[in-house]
This record gives C-alpha cells, structure tokens and sequence, in this order.
C-alpha cells in the first residue's frame, strides 16, 4: 500500500468510473485499491459475496484460503460458484469465476487448511483479512495471528436469521475481548446443522467488503469499537459497543497468549472437525 501509485489506462478509467466520479475515492482512491491486499479465510457464504465485491471495486490482490470443493448445497448461498462447479475445488472456482467478474484482479489460492504453523506465513502477505470461517478453531486463530501481526481484520458471522460483523484494528481490541473463550462443543450449532438464510449471507458479506474498501480508502468511520447485529426477520439492526479489554490474555494488559497456540485444543474439538475454512 506504500508503492508509488501506477496510472490507469484508458480501460480502468471507465471500469471504475463510478468510484472515480465519487469525492472521497477519486483516481487517487482507486489506485489505492489496485495498490491493496485482502485475504479471504473461506470461499463459503461470507467469502463470496466479500470476494466478488473487492474484485468488482479493483482490490488489486485477493488471495483466498480454502480447500474444499463445491457441493450442490452450497449453491444456495455461495455465489462465487455455478451449478457447473459442482465437485470442483472453491479454489478453481473462486479464481474462474473472479476473472470472470474482473481480469486485472490477482487472485492469491491457499489451498490448504489454515492452522498455527502457517496462518503468520499466509497472513503476513495481506493488508488485511476478512474472515468467514464457520467455526470457533478458526475464528479464534485468525484474531490471534491478526493481532499478533499488526493487521486488520473484518470479522463477520452468521446462522439461520441472525448475523453480525465488527472491525478489529490494531491496538483497539480484539475478538478475545469480546468472547474470552470459546463456547463448549456442540453448544452452538454451524449452519450445516441449523441452516441458514441465503440471503442473509450476501448481506453480511457486502457489509464486510464495505469495511475493508472504507479501510483501503481510509474514509468514512469503521465498525472498530461497534458490533453490529442484524435480525434479519425483523430486518431490524443493532450496535453494542465494544472496547478493548485491559484483562484479554491476548491485547490486554499482561497478555498470556504471545503466541499461536494449538486451537482445536482451545476450542474443545478434534482435528478432523476443524475444516479451518468458511462453508457459512
């Protein structure tokens, strides 16, 4: 993000012409999202929509991690792929379909599963990381190696009606301080027992994508401090304020967590059922 901006050609000047046109993004702006890197964690639910729309606005490099492959199920709500991707990896499918949408876009794969011995490598090459995982293992891993790096991170969730979505940025706090530990095993459903609306998933998705362009473009005020909550039912949106916690074993005052720990012990599971990817 700190490489001398390069111009656009003729051809971006009129793909991003609507940005162009806007007061607080401008040529200046724009080049700035060529310029940026974003990492997705899963091409699922909250992967798709964020992916699509980074690609659409000119993120520059989009790298994704995941390492399933497309189920007839997950058409419902993953829009980053078609029916004729059934049985293909996400990852083809997501690099495919991303040209598809926009050609200059670098799309960074990461077909592996994301765990402590390589979430700083993988990490470390982005900006920022907007994470979609669909379980605790994950969602407490990419905080810790975000905070551990310096980096900014997009958090979003959802199940059946309900999803939400927060901003950490360095030194503000972190996913700890708002949930310490995880909840035990099997307490809290993932959407393939409970389900969910897929709608609700674009939703959160975009709003995702929306912080991470605001934090490219440095404008507007992000949801760092504020969780968001949204009732998709009643179509009704809520804030709770957050703040960082002085006693967070990971951002707080006397840290215990310096570093990446073993998270399927954290969080009470095996390994086998840590997908370490989003199928939101």
């Amino acid at each position: 993000m700190t490489q001398q901006p390069l111009a656009l050609t003729p051809e971006q000047v009129k793909r991003y012409s609507r940005h162009i046109i806007m007061g607080d993004v401008g040529s200046a702006g724009q080049r700035k999202l060529m310029q940026s890197k974003a990492l997705i964690v899963g091409a699922g639910g909250l992967g798709s929509p964020s992916a699509i729309y980074l690609a659409l606005a000119g993120v520059g490099t989009v790298g994704i991690v995941d390492f399933d492959v497309v189920e007839i199920s997950n058409l419902q709500r993953q829009i980053l792929h078609h029916s004729s991707d059934i049985g293909r990896p996400k990852l083809q499918s997501a690099i495919d379909n991303i040209h598809a949408y926009n050609p200059d876009v670098t799309v960074v794969p990461h077909e592996v599963r994301l765990e402590s011995d390589n979430a700083m490598e993988i990490i470390s090459q982005y900006d920022l990381v907007i994470n979609g995982a669909d379980n605790f293992a994950t969602r407490y891993l990419v905080n810790d190696a975000c905070y551990l790096l310096n980096k900014a991170l997009v958090d979003g969730s959802i199940l059946i009606f309900d999803g939400q979505s927060t901003v950490f940025l360095p030194g503000q706090g972190c996913y700890r301080c708002l949930f310490p530990s995880p909840p035990p095993p099997g307490m809290v459903p993932n959407c393939a027992e409970a389900g969910v609306l897929g709608a609700l998933t674009g939703l959160v998705g975009s709003i995702q994508a929306t912080e991470a362009l605001k934090y490219f473009l440095g404008i507007g005020e992000s949801l760092c401090s504020r969780l968001l909550l949204i009732d998709a039912l009643s179509m009704t949106f809520r804030e709770v304020k957050l703040k960082r916690n002085p006693a967070c074993p990971l951002c707080g005052d006397n840290p215990t967590v310096t570093e990446l720990i073993d998270y399927e012990i954290f969080c009470g599971v095996a390994a086998p059922e840590v997908a370490g990817v989003a199928d939101n």
